[in-house]
């Protein structure tokens, strides 16, 4: 490693669910290698209620999270990004942006926690899906040797994240 921590941004439409989720993951997950951000490209504004009493009752902090635009990420002095993951099929068939210094793209596409409706337990069960979903893809993603892998190689094991069931992503992290 070069000894600087890899930059992820996860992207979503409205930056209130699934990337702020995936964020607060990676910061703690990722033990210093990875320094995650998120933002969205119709940002809500707020970070969704179940988002963060979500990560409230697992003790995650919760400070700085925010619903941002991803244009904060796209101008010259914004953090270089070295990967850059799409959590929803919307954001994914957007129009990006161009990254400064070309980070490696996957698309993790998840339901929307934030578009259940009904009952509070079906909501929060949405919340919770999603954030074990993201939680085994980020495990698999960070035990990954990034330093010594090449940028296609990387790409690829991105993209399979992506498709992988996290049932399936749970059984190979027991191995």
């Amino acid at each position: 490693m070069t000894g600087k921590p890899y930059n992820v941004l996860f992207l979503c439409t409205g930056n209130s669910a699934r990337s702020i989720l995936a964020e607060a993951l990676l910061n703690r997950l990722g033990e210093g290698r990875f320094v995650a951000y998120s933002a969205g490209s119709f940002p809500k504004g707020a970070v969704h209620p179940g988002a963060l009493a979500l990560l409230d009752a697992l003790d995650f902090p919760t400070d700085g999270l925010r619903s941002k635009s991803w244009d904060e990420f796209a101008g010259p002095d914004a953090p270089t990004m070295d990967f850059v993951v799409t959590v929803c099929d919307q954001a994914a068939g957007e129009v990006c942006p161009i990254w400064p210094g070309h980070p490696v793209t996957a698309h993790w596409g998840l339901p929307d926690p934030a578009a259940v409706e009904g009952a509070e337990i079906e909501r929060s069960r949405a919340f919770k899906t999603a954030f074990h979903a993201l939680k085994h893809r980020i495990a698999a993603f960070v035990s990954l040797p990034v330093d010594r892998l090449d940028r296609e190689a990387l790409a690829g094991l991105l993209k399979l994240l992506g498709e992988a069931r996290h049932d399936d992503l749970s059984a190979s992290l027991r191995r």
